[in-house]
This record gives structure tokens, C-alpha cells and sequence, in this order.
């Protein structure tokens, strides 16, 4: 939630004209993140968990994507991209510690 949230304030920012562009697209990425570990969670079985945090990777390394084009491209600065990867970079190393207890228990 906490890198949901400093995206949207790091988008907040961003032209107009990438409202329903880069803004969309790293609010949604980041959001997805936290949502699938939610929703893999509520379904209440182990595998369905783990499934749901195998999601959130791939939505983590979809935002990543965006970030590194965002300081590319100069929509972003490099210090306040880099802040947001190194806690993607964080909560992947988190997500795959998870995976790896969780499965370690089946």
C-alpha cells in the first residue's frame, strides 16, 4: 500500500496529457501489486496465496518497466525514480521470501 501511495504522489505531477497514460499506467501496476496479495490471501488456501503473490510479481516488475521509461523519457527525476525501485526492488525480494515459506510448508 505504502508504494501504491508514493506512486500516486509521484504521478501527481505528471502532464495532462499522460493521464491516461504513464499516470494510468503506474497507478494501476502499483495498485494491482497490493491488490493481488490481498486477493490471493482471501481466498484462504495456500496455493491460491501463492498464486496471488506470483501476480503481484509480475505486476511489481510492470511498474518497475514504467518507472525506468518514465526516468528515460524525463518525466520523472532520477532521484525520486530511483527512491520507487529500490522499493520495488524491496517488496520483490519480500514477495519471493513469502513464496518461498509458503511453498516450503506444502
Amino acid at each position: 500500500m505504502d508504494l501504491a501511495e508514493a506512486c500516486y504522489r509521484a504521478t501527481a505531477g505528471f502532464p495532462m496529457d499522460e493521464r491516461f497514460g504513464m499516470t494510468s499506467q503506474i497507478r494501476r501496476s502499483a495498485t494491482s501489486v497490493a491488490a493481488n496479495i490481498a486477493e490471493g490471501h482471501g481466498r484462504e488456501s495456500t496455493g491460491a496465496f501463492v498464486q496471488g503473490l506470483r501476480i503481484a510479481q509480475g505486476s511489481l516488475k510492470e511498474l518497475e518497466t514504467h518507472l525506468i521509461l518514465c526516468r528515460r523519457i524525463g518525466l520523472m527525476q532520477i532521484v525520486h525514480c530511483d527512491e520507487l525501485l529500490e522499493a520495488c526492488d524491496e517488496i520483490g525480494r519480500m514477495l519471493r521470501g513469502l513464496i518461498r515459506r509458503l511453498q516450503d510448508k506444502t
